[in-house]
């Protein structure tokens, strides 16, 4: 029965594992049930296996190196399997909203890659040593763990980016309660590629990997936050638009050139953005390569900020609010800057209730 058991655990892991790298087709809710199950047969797998911490450390110099290596290779997979347990509760949105530890999505992928790989050398260990040919067993395990590899770094990738749901109805998303302010509204500002992009024609909100799309009308992702903004409160939104050279279509031309001007510090045109009747504003921003694009550092340079307070939504698909935080802080000399919320892409679309929370807060 033990056995019976310990190969449905050892079945169901590999199963829910895979499932879950599949998050852009299960779900958020479906992806962090499945792994519970997994852990849960992990646990239950363990314990039966439990003689197995006994036997490790056992007579150690008379085993052979293949068993030195399945040893090591287990050892690699319990620890990486643990800090996935911790990670997955860090990027949970549903289930463990409260845990802020290890609130790392990208770094939570890498890691999942790493169990699923050492999950499939794990297992293809133990019919190595039942193999007859050991060369053939090596050469499928070997293209087994680099299809594990290539699922976790360039399958899961494409699915999110080409699978990934961009359609919406803009009215039903910004539109509902209203937040009565009894003093001075904030001024919201927000950099989105939308209106700074040279995009192509054919281009839709897929391949743009910025923003969604309602009907036949693109609507760049930090821009339907603004326009929650607008419609609970009634503020005043602008956008930072470019003067000069706009970003490329391509969106990882545009991931390039971001990067080059982080590197080279670069402050890029933008029109005059008037703050001085503000004192707050609300600061809508995607973080790229970590902390604000460039254009955002412009804005910030280009104003006085002195006693006035600044609210930070930052959207991001990694990173949370990066450095941009300290960023800010550093570049709006004199001004209060305020962590608000930092708003995983596929969170976008329904974040309007804990905006309105949010406003509430501050009315």
């Amino acid at each position: 029965m033990k056995k019976k058991i310990n190969v449905a655990c050892e079945l169901l892991m590999y199963l829910t594992l895979l499932a879950q790298m599949l998050y852009v087709i299960v779900g958020n809710v479906a992806h962090e049930i499945l792994g519970i199950v997994f852990f849960v047969s992990m646990v239950v797998h363990l314990f039966i296996k439990k003689y197995w911490f006994k036997a490790i450390f056992k007579n150690m110099n008379k085993k052979p190196a293949s068993r030195k290596f399945a040893d090591t290779i287990t050892v690699l997979l319990l620890i990486a399997a643990c800090i996935l347990m911790i990670s997955s509760m860090g990027v949970s949105r549903t289930l463990f909203p409260w845990f802020k530890f290890l609130m790392e999505p990208l770094f939570h992928r890498y890691l999942a890659t790493a169990v699923l790989t050492l999950s499939i050398i794990h297992g293809g260990m133990h019919f190595y040593f039942k193999a007859k040919s050991k060369k053939k067993a090596v050469i499928l395990i070997s293209v087994l763990a680099i299809l594990g590899i290539a699922i976790g770094l360039v399958l899961v990738p494409y699915l999110n980016r080409h699978l990934r749901k961009v359609d919406i109805i803009m009215d039903e998303k910004i539109s509902g309660e209203k937040v009565e302010m009894t003093g001075e509204k904030p001024l919201v500002v927000y950099f989105t590629r939308l209106g700074n992009t040279d995009f192509e024609d054919d281009v839709d909100a897929v391949s743009g990997a910025s923003f969604m799309k309602s009907g036949d009308t693109l609507i760049g992702n930090t821009e339907l936050l603004a326009y929650m903004v607008r419609d609970a409160i009634g503020s005043e939104i602008v956008p930072i638009t470019l003067t000069g050279e706009k970003y490329p279509s391509s969106y990882t031309e545009t991931v390039s050139v971001g990067g080059r001007e982080l590197r080279e510090d670069a402050r890029p045109g933008i029109e005059d953005i008037d703050i001085s009747g503000y004192s707050e504003i609300i600061l809508i921003y995607p973080i790229w390569w970590g902390t604000v694009p460039m254009p955002v550092a412009s804005f910030l340079e280009g104003n006085d900020f002195s006693g006035k307070t600044i609210y930070l939504i930052a959207t991001q698909g990694s990173a949370g609010f990066g450095s941009s935080t300290s960023f800010v802080k550093e570049k709006a000399k004199g001004a209060n800057v305020i962590e608000v919320m930092s708003i995983y892409c596929d969170d976008i679309p329904d974040s309007r209730a804990d905006i309105v929370e949010w406003l509430k807060s501050i009315e």
